[in-house]
């Protein structure tokens, strides 16, 4: 593998969430892919990246993943990112507040010799993203 390869898979799986065109993360992500930091109830492989990143496009629909700063290796990518969206949907049992979001995250990226995803590790600012929405509970 090369490191443009692994960057072109990521961008091609970041395209994907951002353009809401899901179905691509078919050919981005290996069947047997394993996140190892996954979102509630979210399955295995490309059918669990597409039921989790459809639910926030639906709650965010203008949904996006800015990449602020990318090291790559020959089989893996770290990465911070912003992810930005206005809540017009329901999320998490919460109806639709209208508000603005901004919140963090970081992720490391592993890739198969078909440049395919096979492992993630990451975490994003959750907890900061339901206080921008007022769904805390704590003021």
């Amino acid at each position: 593998m090369s490191r443009q390869t692994n960057i072109t898979a990521q961008t091609a799986f970041a395209e994907a969430v951002v353009s809401g065109d899901l179905d691509a993360l078919d050919r981005v992500v290996a069947p047997g892919s394993i996140d190892h930091d996954p979102a509630p109830g979210q399955g295995p492989g490309p059918a669990g990246y597409k039921a989790m990143f459809g639910e926030l496009r639906a709650a965010f629909p203008d949904l996006n993943v800015a990449v602020e700063h990318l090291v790559a290796t020959d089989d893996e990518l770290a990465f911070a990112y912003t992810i930005s969206g206005t809540h017009l949907g329901p999320l998490m049992g919460h109806p639709p507040t209208g508000r603005k979001v901004s919140y963090r995250g970081m992720q490391i990226s592993r890739f198969d010799s078909d440049g395919r995803l096979v492992e993630r590790w990451g975490s994003s600012d959750e907890l900061g993203m339901l206080r921008q929405l007022g769904l805390t509970g704590d003021g």
